[in-house]
Order: structure tokens, then C-alpha cells, then sequence
């Protein structure tokens, strides 16, 4: 009997094993296709902000920075699980923490860049989505630079919002 009892709780573990990885992936996709409805990657994969996304480094952090006039230059950092660039040393908590109110885990608020308060009214089930599909993601050791203050000097490109008039005031490119 005792044989016929073990091969039964392995039958039942076989058939929850497949339930518990398609559960998985459901929740890696559905992250999946909420970054990319969200436009994360644009902010947060080298040449995002560019046009021309380098897929080889998705969400391994971006090269262009985005600056506040007054504020500073902020560039959207390493998504991936890499433990030393990127958020492989950061919990599940600490990621949805930062995501939807803008903390991180060492206590810094992020810029108003990153759209904590949008992503706030993410449900519970979907951040943790989220939070499985970057889990899921190859590690990219990339260390993104940054944040810079509004006196810092920057070496990278920086994206930067002007009034209109100062726009329209720029002299046109030659042709």
C-alpha cells in the first residue's frame, strides 16, 4: 500500500509541477506585455531614446540621459536581474516599491522621469508581472550613470524638454 501511495503523490506532482510552470510563464508574459505596452524598454535599453533599440541588451539600462532644467540629468537604469548593475540583489518588494512609489531600497525618491505614479494604480497581480518578466530577462552587466545633479557635468547624450518659444527660436539645420 505504502508503494501504491508514494507513486500516487508523485502522480499528483507531476501534474502540478506543469500547472505551477504554466503559471510562470503566464506571469512572465502578461509582464512581458505590460512593458511593452508601457514603453519601459525605450527608457531603459541602450539606444531606446534613439530609435534603435539594442535587443542583445534589453533593459540593460540606457545611454541617453534625460534632463530637468534646474534638476538634473537622469538616466533610466539596468532592468535586468544582474546582481551587481542591475536588480538581482533587489526583492520582489523593493522592485513593485519602486515601481509604483517611486522608493527605492536606499531610501532615494526616483525622478518624476519614471512614471511611479502612473504605474501606482498597477493591481498587485500585475506589478509581480512585471516583476517575473524582468526576473526572466539574461543579466546585462551594465551600470547606467547617473543621476546627475543640476551643476554635474555629463558625458552621454541628454534628451532635454525646452518651452516652445525657445524651440521655435533655434536656427534651423542647414541644407
Amino acid at each position: 500500500m505504502r508503494g501504491g501511495y508514494l507513486c500516487l503523490l508523485a502522480a499528483i506532482g507531476a501534474l502540478a509541477a506543469p500547472a505551477a510552470v504554466r503559471a510562470g510563464q503566464a506571469a512572465v508574459d502578461r509582464g512581458k506585455y505590460l512593458v511593452t505596452l508601457s514603453g519601459c524598454s525605450d527608457c531603459h535599453t541602450p539606444g531606446g531614446m534613439l530609435g534603435a533599440s539594442d535587443k542583445n541588451r534589453l533593459f540593460g539600462g540606457s545611454d541617453v540621459g534625460f534632463g530637468i532644467q534646474g534638476v538634473g540629468v537622469f538616466v533610466g537604469p539596468n532592468l535586468t536581474p544582474d546582481k551587481e548593475t542591475g536588480l538581482g540583489a533587489w526583492t520582489d518588494a523593493q522592485i513593485v516599491a519602486a515601481m509604483t512609489k517611486g522608493k527605492r531600497p536606499d531610501g532615494r525618491t526616483l525622478s518624476g522621469v519614471m512614471p511611479f505614479e502612473a504605474l501606482s494604480h498597477l493591481t498587485p497581480g500585475d506589478a509581480q508581472a512585471i516583476v517575473a518578466y524582468l526576473r526572466s530577462l539574461p543579466p546585462v552587466k551594465n551600470k547606467a550613470p547617473g543621476p546627475f545633479g543640476p551643476n554635474d557635468k555629463t558625458s552621454l547624450m541628454v534628451s532635454v524638454i525646452v518651452p516652445g518659444e525657445v524651440y521655435s527660436a533655434l536656427p534651423s539645420p542647414p541644407k
